[in-house]
């Protein structure tokens, strides 16, 4: 698919990625619409941080994935779908896990639904590493088996299963983009390295959780890269692909990374109330890229290091968004 000929439609563009794939696809894209859910204040989320410039290209269009009328209504006349949204926060998920379910689940019915009716050209649905659970092997190729340890999880499981019955049943041209764990501007207090970056810049100690998880973190740019690719290949209709690094780090070691490009020693407290239960921790991600490269000619650019770098200055600037003294689900 040629993107720079085709109207294209966004869900979940005011989140962290999608504000940075919003950037990207009008700068590619023949027209971009930003699908928002409704708030009465009119905020855009993190496409408040986009450039006024860029967002002069981007309609906007405010509804809910939850309902399939103003889903339907929205994507009409658009000839591609980026499906980014959802509700994304693991200990969210405990506390309202029907919630995350209608969202991630029904709303990605929706979204499938509307295409087939409206004969979208492709539509690219976004899951996640955590579907993988802790790694029974590693590197994690896209046939691990699929592991609901959380409710967030079992929701993008099963929106994921969704997507591929609807290519098996009505040959919807649907491919799943499954990135690893993704860091970056604009990515908020619930993730780890915002958490980390905030506390050391404001606390005396950095509160965390569990330290022995590992994760493959991925630039964001490395990330909407991804997306892009996918898009533009044929060969992805009807795949999953991982996109990662193919590197682990673990928490207590990203600590003492970030803390090293600080010039900081700060000691690091294990807070019994950052937990995660027991056998929904994820204790290991590592991602296989192979199929990304083989399918759509994608591999990571940006080291660990590099994307700190870029990272951490941005959340300085905007440390007023955070609340490091609190723990945000």
């Amino acid at each position: 698919m040629d993107l720079t000929k085709k109207k294209v439609f966004l869900t979940g563009a005011d989140g962290f990625i999608g504000s940075h794939l919003t950037e990207a696809l009008v700068k590619t894209a023949r027209a971009v619409t930003a699908f928002l859910h409704y708030n009465s204040h009119g905020y855009r989320g993190m496409l408040e941080h986009v450039p006024e410039e860029v967002m002069q290209n981007v309609n906007i269009v405010w509804g809910d994935l939850k309902d399939g009328d103003s889903v339907r209504r929205a994507m009409k006349s658009h000839d591609a779908v980026f499906h980014l949204g959802a509700i994304v926060s693991i200990p969210y998920s405990y506390v309202n896990p029907l919630d995350v379910i209608q969202t991630n689940v029904l709303g990605t019915s929706h979204i499938l639904e509307a295409s087939r009716e409206l004969g979208i050209e492709k539509i690219i649905h976004t899951s996640t590493s955590e579907t993988y659970g802790t790694a029974r092997v590693t590197p994690i190729s896209e046939e691990h088996p699929l592991q609901g340890q959380s409710p967030y999880s079992a929701s993008k499981i099963g929106a994921d299963k969704i997507a591929e019955s609807y290519f098996a049943t009505y040959n919807l041209p649907v491919a799943i983009l499954r990135p690893f764990n993704t860091y970056g501007s604009r990515q908020s207090a619930r993730a780890v390295i915002p958490t980390i970056v905030t506390q050391a810049l404001t606390k005396d100690s950095i509160r965390l959780g569990s330290l022995d998880p590992t994760r493959d973190l991925t630039f964001v740019a490395d990330t909407v890269r991804g997306f892009l690719a996918c898009a533009e290949s044929d060969a992805t209709i009807g795949q999953t692909i991982n996109v990662g690094t193919g590197k682990e780090t673990s928490i207590g070691d990203l600590v003492k990374l970030i803390l090293s490009l600080l010039a900081m020693e700060k000691p690091i407290v294990a807070d019994p109330n950052r937990l995660r239960p027991k056998k929904s921790e994820v204790m290991r991600l590592i991602c296989d890229p192979t199929k990304a490269k083989d399918l759509m000619q994608w591999e990571p650019h940006v080291s660990l290091v590099d994307g700190l770098a870029e990272t951490i200055p941005w959340i300085r600037e905007h440390l007023a968004q955070y609340r490091p003294e609190t723990y945000a689900i």
